[in-house]
């Protein structure tokens, strides 16, 4: 799927994603992207700490998708959340979302965010791709269960990590969230993308004169 939001030019650009989320997201920067969904396991490997995690998926669907695209600019995007060094994937149903709410409450989580860019313009792609994680600390209110299961009931949040939209009804179950890029938590940190886009060329302002 093209998404047209722009008549700069600009390399052909591709979000690794199926995410509606991270579309949004990547549709306020006004450049012009594709989407494609990677098809790989996202099983964490035995041993591997949730920062690792989060990075290796994020290389892996932009390598992913970078195979079949070709020559152009993909970026790839995976999160994690962890408490006390437990990760916390996509409950994908009520029964365990309330579960883990139940055992957020009150206590401060935090979502790793990696992000990776993945220039297939180059030859050596594999080895100059760009990646870095966002931590972002987020302090969930100590509600009870009869606020905690209405909540899941109107947003049915099953394919968010953490169940709990930021960016609508969730934030109601949130106390604080500290990060240095306040989009991360949504799924895609634009402030370190627009660093990595910079990195491979794009412009994001048209400076001719007029």
């Amino acid at each position: 799927m093209l998404h047209q939001h722009s008549t700069r030019t600009a390399p052909r650009l591709i979000l690794g994603s199926s995410s509606v989320y991270r579309k949004e997201l990547l549709s306020r920067l006004g450049l012009p992207f594709e989407t494609m969904a990677p098809d790989i396991d996202e099983t964490p490997h035995p041993g591997e700490t949730p920062q690792a995690t989060a990075l290796r998926l994020a290389r892996e669907k932009a390598a992913a998708i970078a195979a079949r695209a070709g020559a152009a600019l993909v970026i790839g995007s995976d999160q994690v959340a962890t408490l006390d060094d437990l990760q916390i994937g996509k409950p994908g149903n009520h029964a365990n979302a309330l579960k883990q709410l139940q055992m957020m409450r009150g206590r401060e989580v935090i979502f790793h965010t990696a992000l990776c860019l993945w220039d297939g313009r180059r030859a050596d792609a594999a080895s100059t791709a760009q990646a870095c994680n966002v931590q972002t600390l987020v302090r969930f209110r100590d509600l009870d269960d009869s606020e905690l299961d209405a909540y899941l009931r109107i947003e049915q949040p099953y394919d968010c990590a953490g169940s709990a939209k930021n960016e609508g009804l969730g934030i109601a179950i949130l106390e604080s969230i500290r990060s240095d890029d306040p989009t991360a938590l949504t799924g895609l940190p634009l402030i370190a993308l627009t660093s990595m886009l910079r990195q491979a060329g794009v412009s994001f302002f048209d400076t001719a004169p007029r």
